[in-house]
């Protein structure tokens, strides 16, 4: 067996966010598992192959219990300074409270099982497709807005208003929260342990305490008060779950399609022949999607998990007490499963995919970000056949963060 006592590598630099996927096969080429240090400090183990990755999705041993996770964190810092900062912080100071933590997300079962029943009577597949032309026309009209302009940033006109604006329709967000819900979101996925972040989480905890004690007062047509009102037998979600939850929700509903859109154009603007298949014919978009979700997907890594006992991963043993990343990105770029894999190959073969996860754990709203990607990037093209960058894309600037994979603005010409 390999050794496990080898010093956590600084990977995520902002020179790997620019280009990670070369760092990704060489690691996978060293090991199945190598520990690394997360931006605030902590040592964990980064699963690069695909079997692994979706092997460890799914084992049991791999918790997601943040209840017991925390009093590990203290133990797995590979920063003594962070490490000391940690733990001179407590309680409603620290980065993500307690109230941000109780959702399914971060929990086993059978609090697992119980939470994703009760949300799943609320974000239905039949809540989902009705919303087709709600986004067709949303994106429509955003289209429309970008034509009156030779130069857009498609981030801001398209990727980013399309899939945000979803998230609020379905959990009754008011127009005009939507601004400082926004930049509290940005914040909480960047991965940095700031005093900004922490102010985020602390502004989200006591906005969305008001927007639940709204729902519960005057109910409306809207997912929030759905979740309000959940109930399986005598049970229901109480206040900090449903602060949790809608957390979740809002924030995992918009930021993995925003990336997805914007990583998804910009596969197209690179690849001239893809966008010539898909314009011959539209019945590839659908597997299009899958594609860009296997490119360069928007969750580069699945959220922690921690081993709750000795671990095998090939020839690494994970001990007990530790965490792991799950690298979805390095997945989907591994060669013993999609061959050639650096190419966009819309014809492509997608079964089993882990761009959202796998298990118990795979993502909820995958239904809806598929929709709305296959949406708002098929009538893009449709509606600007010309589409080009404005900027050299070695320029572009991606967005720092541990768990997704996006672009800070993608510039381009409408015509």
């Amino acid at each position: 067996m390999a050794r496990t006592d080898t010093p956590p590598a600084d990977l995520f630099t902002p020179a790997f966010h620019q280009d990670p996927h070369q760092a990704l096969a060489e690691l996978r080429r060293t090991a199945p598992a190598v520990p690394v240090m997360t931006p605030n400090g902590l040592r964990t183990w980064l699963v690069t192959g695909y079997e692994h990755a979706r092997e460890l999705l799914a084992d049991p041993r791999l918790s997601k219990d943040m209840r017991v996770g925390k009093d590990l964190i203290p133990h797995n810092f590979a920063d003594p300074d962070k490490q000391r900062e940690f733990l001179a912080e407590s309680g409603e100071r620290s980065q993500f409270p307690h109230v941000l933590s109780v959702h399914m997300l971060d929990s086993d079962p059978p609090d697992h099982t119980r939470l994703r029943r009760l949300v799943g009577r609320a974000f239905t597949a039949r809540r989902v497709e009705s919303l087709r032309p709600r986004i067709t026309e949303l994106t429509d009209e955003l289209l429309e807005a970008m034509a009156r302009h030779a130069e857009v940033d498609l981030m801001e006109a398209l990727a980013f208003p399309v899939p945000f604006t979803v998230i609020c329709w379905l959990l009754g967000v008011p127009p005009d929260d939507r601004a400082a819900f926004r930049r509290w979101s940005n914040l909480l996925v960047s991965g940095a342990g700031t005093e900004e972040v922490r102010e985020a989480s602390a502004s989200m905890i006591a906005y969305l305490k008001a927007l639940i004690e709204t729902k519960r007062a005057a109910p409306a047509d809207d997912m929030l008060t759905d979740l309000v009102h959940a109930r399986d037998a005598d049970d229901q979600l109480s206040s900090d779950e449903l602060i949790s939850m809608a957390f979740l929700l809002l924030v995992a509903g918009h930021e993995t399609t925003v990336n997805l859109i914007g990583n998804g154009t910009l596969a197209l603007l690179t690849h001239p022949g893809v966008r010539e298949q898909l314009a011959a014919d539209a019945s590839l978009w659908p597997a299009a999607v899958e594609e860009f979700l296997r490119y360069d997907g928007p969750v580069t890594n699945a959220t922690w998990r921690f081993t709750t006992e000795p671990v095998e991963v090939g020839d690494v043993v994970i001990p007990e007490g530790e965490f792991v990343t799950i690298s979805l990105g390095a997945a989907g770029r591994d060669p013993a499963r999609y061959p050639d894999p650096d190419r966009l190959d819309v014809t492509r073969s997608h079964s089993a995919s882990v761009a959202f996860g796998h298990g118990i754990h795979h993502c909820l709203g995958a239904p809806l970000a598929r929709l709305e990607g296959q949406i708002v990037i098929s009538r893009l093209f449709a509606r600007f056949p010309a589409l080009r960058p404005a900027v050299d894309v070695a320029e572009l600037r991606w967005r720092s963060s541990l768990m997704m994979r996006g672009l800070a603005e993608l510039p381009v010409f409408t015509a």
